[in-house]
């Protein structure tokens, strides 16, 4: 499955990149090379990879439902900037790492019993950095805290940032995905003339501009 969403993504003339690691990592690293705007991504640990900015609820309808209740609740993208972020909490960000381990991250899912995100803000803004932090000292123990920092500051990435759009290859996709899948190509080519008229119209928008 993902090497055939990888050729459709070529066909589509999208580059595309395969991580070593952590996706968010490779990501974060695309925003400060300045291939990418954005970061799109549910996962807050994008920031922690130093990514200059993250977009969450990107492909969202725009409701979702209350778990066990027959009820929904608004979601709208939101556009995460780290560097306003960092301004706002006075953080470094190393010490932004510091807060979310914490509270509780991927590679230390229960973080420290009994610290919340606002008493996490508040210890390392009083005592710089973790190992500092003298009520949690015997805790400190039982989490890989310093591998989980070093993952954050130093993830390991391809380094790659030759990417470049190329043209969609729609009789390459037909013959994909209806020859090679059994797609419907009725539903392919209507779908296909829809991408033609969309990038046509897009086209047409920009060159009035000159």
């Amino acid at each position: 499955m993902i090497e055939e969403s990888k050729k459709i993504l070529s066909l589509l003339g999208i580059p595309h990149i395969q991580a070593p690691s952590e996706g968010e990592a490779e990501a974060a690293l695309l925003t400060r090379a300045g291939v990418a705007f954005t970061c799109a991504s549910q996962d807050y640990d994008s920031i922690l990879f130093g990514a200059k900015r993250l977009t969450r609820n990107l492909t969202i309808s725009g409701k979702r439902k209350v778990p066990n209740r027959n009820v929904y609740f608004e979601v709208e993208t939101e556009i995460i900037d780290t560097q306003q972020l960092l301004d706002q909490t006075q953080l470094s960000q190393e010490q932004l790492i510091d807060v979310a381990i914490l509270i509780g991250t991927d590679f230390n899912p229960g973080g420290i019993a009994g610290i919340g995100p606002k008493t996490a803000l508040k210890l390392i803004k009083e005592h710089g950095k973790l190992e500092n932090v003298e009520k949690i000292k015997d805790k400190l123990p039982e989490i890989p805290y310093q591998e989980i920092r070093e993952i954050f500051l130093k993830p390991e990435t391809s380094n790659s940032d030759n990417f470049k759009f190329t043209e969609v290859n729609y009789d390459g996709l037909v013959g994909f995905l209806c020859n090679e899948n059994n797609f419907s190509y009725d539903r392919v080519v209507m779908t296909m003339e829809k991408l033609k008229k969309s990038k046509l119209q897009r086209s047409q928008s920009l060159e009035k501009w000159f």
